[in-house]
This record gives C-alpha cells, structure tokens and sequence, in this order.
C-alpha cells in the first residue's frame, strides 16, 4: 500500500517503447498519517475507562461514548498531539493565506467489538475530521471511498491490479498510537473484523475555524468567530 502518492512514473521500455510518461495525481485527496512517539499511558487508560463508565450508546454497528466532548475535559496529551498534527495538516494542504484559528469541536471514543463494524459516513459540520487509534489488532483497517465513485461507475472495466487509479475503495491500516486526518466529506467506513478478539478502541474528533473567510470586496466575506 502507497499511502503518498503525487507522481506515477512508468517506463515503457517493456513496451518496446524509449520514453517515460507521468501519470499525475490530480486533485488527490489529503489523508495524513503519523503514530504517536508515546504510548497510551495508564493515566490515559484510566481517563479511557472512566468516559466508559460515564456510558456508552448504540451506534450503526459499534457504541460510541455519551460524551461527545470528551477532550473538553480528559485526555489531554491526546488532544494536543492531534492539534499538533491538526497544524501541520492546514499548513501543508490547506495553506492559507490569512491567520485562521482551526479548533477541534466534539471528541468522542467509538468502541467495535469482534464482529462489529461503522457503518458508510462522513462528517457533517466539520471541515477536517480525525481518528486516534488507542487499541487495535493487526488486520484492522479503515476504509475510504471515492466521492466520484457513482460517476466512475457508468462504466466499469474489472482490472488486472487494483491501484490508486482505477479503485474506489482504498484501505489503511489502523495501528495502535497512530492518527489519521481527511476531509471531513470523505467517506470511510469499518468493516466486520470477524477474526477479531479484542475489542477496537478509537478517538474521533471533528474539526471548525474561526477567522475571517473570503474578500469584502468580492462579497465572499465571512466573519467567524
């Protein structure tokens, strides 16, 4: 699995062909994934353990906790490893030109017992959204799908390999201490670990600005506060 891939370059000389060609990855979609140096300390476990007991709900496949801002007040080395990360992500991709304050929102622990799975989502009212991933197994993965993928569908051609190019599913492991940030429209989704023993535990969060969008002049200004 690529996980950064901006240039595809593919020599044709198995063709019997001299030149190269690129192929260019346009307009990709940024999913930025770092692991935490430290693990989760028991100070952590023992935060984790009390927003369980504070209680759980149903959710599609999974129970999520009834705190939905749990970094509000837990969990604070976490949270700061994700805002951390959360400004690399803006200057890197988004990179913009005004000051802009990028502040996490709602927070909340998801937990996916063997067999479970998160239904096919995004993330409503939120512009960047992550995952930190507190307990996994090896073969656990989160899964992204193609926003273009009913339009690519008209026509469907089944492929020798699956690649970045001609898939609209792409899978990414979730390890233990590791955070992954995508836009909050991409859908993801978790499937069924039915081979799994441990129950899977995991942060979300979601992510809003505040600062001054757009131009007076054009009349695209908005005033975030």
């Amino acid at each position: 699995m690529t996980r950064n891939v901006n240039t595809l370059k593919i020599s044709t000389k198995k063709m019997n062909q001299t030149p190269e060609h690129e192929i260019h990855g346009l307009f990709p979609c940024p999913v930025y994934i770092i692991k935490r140096d430290s693990i989760v300390s028991p100070k952590e476990k023992k935060e984790i353990g009390t927003i369980i007991q504070e209680g759980m709900h149903k959710n599609y496949g999974n129970t999520t906790s009834n705190n939905s801002y749990i970094f509000n007040s837990k969990l604070k080395n976490i949270k700061q490893f994700c805002e951390q990360q959360l400004k690399i992500y803006i200057e890197e991709v988004i990179s913009p030109e005004e000051e802009l304050d990028f502040y996490i929102t709602q927070s909340w622990l998801n937990i996916t017992k063997p067999g479970e799975y998160h239904h096919e989502h995004s993330h409503q009212n939120s512009i960047i959204s992550g995952v930190f991933y507190v307990s996994t197994e090896d073969n656990d993965n989160i899964m992204m799908t193609d926003l273009n993928l009913k339009l690519k569908q008209f026509f469907h051609f089944p492929p020798k390999e699956y690649n970045i190019w001609n898939s609209s599913t792409w899978n990414f492991l979730a390890k233990n201490n590791e955070l992954i940030l995508f836009p909050s429209w991409l859908t993801h989704q978790v499937n069924s670990n039915e081979k799994g023993t441990t129950d899977r535990i995991s942060i979300s969060f979601n992510t809003f600005v505040r600062g001054i969008l757009g131009n007076q002049d054009a009349a695209t200004q908005l005033i975030l506060k």
